[in-house]
């Protein structure tokens, strides 16, 4: 549970910190004083380069999901099939009203009382991510998320030849926004947040044609892309801040293992929310297996690109946790002084 509540603390806006030494289980000890591994260990080897060079497994069924998800909202509406009306900020799912929960959260601090007509198709949104674990809906579903992930690459090209630099916010500021817009939210009587969210203008450009309110999303990722490295989604979005509430106790994580990590670092080059994978580093992770925390947006990344299969997919209950090899301390050779072969 302490572990629990130090991921909430991070996803709040917190810093990593390194565990006390009493935090350290015998075996993740045991692997931190006799573990050898180097990056060139995995790398050497014909079958982990094809593994870290080609394999975008991940990516590509992220992709997939994620395009398809938004193409379903615009063909049903340009098309009439009545298959998924509305847009991400609320819609009808085959005549069940389906509604993004920050959405109905700022619905019901807007009128000051639960909406008994949200409830239904709030729980079971809530149901389904909770299901689902962390921020996958970030990474699986939100279109602004793509638009984001093409500007990091235009930033990190522009960044290699010196022309840009990235810029850190700080995180807690996701938290003091996500509260600023509850209270203006009470305060006013309008949903403020849904005016300016990039979930929803860019649903709903996708769906009903652009307006005036893409000036603001081209802002954003021009921001992205000569200031600061996915700002939006990494420091700002009070969206990701609800989906990660509701994901924390899922069993659909992220799954770590001590034993086969190199600690070469690729993990978090590529991670939208690396402060997830602080417990990477060598001698940081207090046990020998981990899962990755709330903040995760499921992405499966980093699954992609680790050479030695250290990060995977799992489901509590499922999927097995393999016991880790162990390899002995070594210890002094006796002293053969004195004696005869």
């Amino acid at each position: 549970m302490n572990r629990t509540v130090d991921q909430l603390r991070l996803m709040f806006g917190g810093e990593p910190r390194k565990p006390a030494p009493e935090d350290f289980t015998p075996g993740a000890r045991h692997i931190h004083a006799t573990k050898k591994l180097k990056k060139q260990d995995f790398l050497d080897a014909a079958e982990r380069e094809a593994h870290y060079r080609k394999r975008k497994a991940w990516k590509k069924r992220r992709w997939t999901v994620l395009l398809t998800v938004n193409l379903l909202f615009v063909l049903s509406y340009w098309v009439d099939v009545q298959l998924v009306e509305g847009s991400l900020s609320g819609s009808r799912f085959l005549g069940f009203h389906l509604i993004d929960l920050n959405a109905a959260l700022g619905l019901m601090l807007a009128h000051k009382h639960i909406i008994v007509n949200l409830l239904i198709g709030t729980a079971t949104v809530a149901l389904m991510w909770f299901v689902l674990g962390g921020r996958s809906f970030c990474s699986w579903v939100c279109p602004y998320h793509l638009l984001s992930e093409l500007a990091e690459k235009l930033h990190l090209h522009l960044a290699a030849k010196k022309i840009v630099k990235d810029h850190p916010l700080h995180r807690g500021l996701r938290t003091a926004i996500w509260l600023s817009f509850a209270v203006l939210a009470y305060g006013t009587g309008y949903t403020v947040y849904e005016t300016i969210s990039p979930t929803g203008i860019v649903s709903r450009a996708l769906i009903y044609g652009p307006g005036v309110a893409l000036g603001w999303i081209a802002a954003l990722l021009a921001f992205e892309v000569l200031y600061s490295r996915r700002a939006w989604c990494r420091y700002l979005c009070p969206v990701g801040l609800t989906y990660g509430v509701v994901g924390t106790f899922s069993p659909v994580k992220i799954h770590y293992d001590l034993a086969k990590c190199a600690h070469e670092g690729e993990c978090r080059k590529v991670c939208l929310v690396p402060h997830v994978l602080d417990h990477i580093f060598k001698g940081r992770a207090p046990a020998e297996h981990l899962d990755v925390g709330p903040d995760c947006t499921r992405c499966g990344m980093c699954v992609d690109v680790c050479p030695g299969g250290a990060l995977t997919f799992s489901i509590t209950g499922v999927t097995k946790k393999p016991a880790p090899t162990l390899v002995p301390l070594q210890t002094p050779a006796a002293s053969t002084e004195g004696k005869t072969p």
